[in-house]
């Protein structure tokens, strides 16, 4: 009878063992369950938000592109326009004919202050040129505005309470041309449209245009490489970061592989094991 209880708890202990056999495989449902979990978050990390630093560097790339074009609408409007529908185009070489500051003076406002407030005169003075290009004689100007404001004078200077400092001025710019006769220098004239007037300089040339051009241009380009270079690093360390994710999923399903092989080892061992003893059991006398 003794025997026979032992034959029953060792059978029962058998069972027991191969139910917990049976219960250690629903471990890998758990092992798929984080694989699947790992795609989750992988998948969270595609959608990751950037921080500060390149929030601040996009929106500073983004000002300078919206400055750019700013610029580029309000130095078309007042410089390059003008430039554009600008009469004096034509370039010739004048010679200086005369240089006399004329007998009546101009009338002119001046301001001293808030509420202060004068009347005041300044001289004309009158240069005559000799154009190469027509052999026509033209009165020569500073540029488009002081053919504007008076087609006698070739300047138009400030206007002072002082009328001997003006006057000074205008003295030293007579004898500049007096220095200057008989030798040519270039000037600009339209002969179509006003044969009788030339000017010295441009207001807007070309050097002027080049730069209304190039920082504008210059500026967008530089928000423009900003904002570019931010989207690559932050698609670089996602890239890099999913890389990493890849990394850590494959060497963590590697490693565990050899104590998978051990617990089946084991597990093999125990069932032999199991097995001698029943044999051993039921090839034992019975008392």
């Amino acid at each position: 009878m003794a025997s026979k209880k032992t034959l029953n708890t060792r059978e029962a202990d058998g069972s027991l063992f191969i139910m917990s056999a049976f219960s250690a495989i629903p471990g890998k449902t758990k092992r798929k369950e984080s694989s699947s979990d790992g795609v989750k978050t992988s998948d969270k990390m595609k959608k990751q938000v950037s921080n500060a630093g390149e929030d601040r560097a996009m929106l500073l790339g983004f000002t300078m592109m919206g400055l750019s074009v700013l610029m580029f609408f309000l130095l078309g409007i007042t410089i390059l326009k003008p430039f554009m529908h600008s009469v004096w185009s034509e370039e010739s070489n004048c010679t200086i004919i005369q240089a006399d500051i004329m007998d009546d003076w101009v009338d002119c406002s001046f301001t001293c202050g808030v509420d202060c407030h004068g009347q005041s005169k300044y001289p004309c003075l009158q240069v005559l040129v000799n154009v190469s290009h027509s052999g026509e004689i033209a009165v020569l100007h500073y540029n488009e505005e002081a053919v504007q404001i008076n087609p006698k004078c070739f300047y138009i200077p400030t206007c002072q309470r002082d009328k001997a400092n003006v006057l000074d001025g205008v003295l030293d710019i007579k004898e500049y041309f007096e220095r200057k006769n008989n030798t040519p220098f270039a000037c600009f004239h339209q002969h179509d449209r006003k044969p009788e007037d030339v000017i010295l300089v441009k207001k807007y040339d070309r050097s002027v245009i080049f730069h209304c051009l190039f920082w504008p241009t210059l500026m967008l380009f530089g928000g423009a490489s900003i904002v570019g270079m931010v989207k690559l690093t932050q698609h670089l360390s996602l890239l890099c970061q999913v890389y990493c994710n890849t990394t850590r999923d494959e060497l963590g399903s590697v490693t565990p592989r050899p104590e998978s092989q051990q617990s089946k080892t084991r597990k093999e061992e125990k069932t032999l094991r199991w097995r001698l003893n029943s044999q051993n059991m039921n090839n034992a006398p019975f008392n």
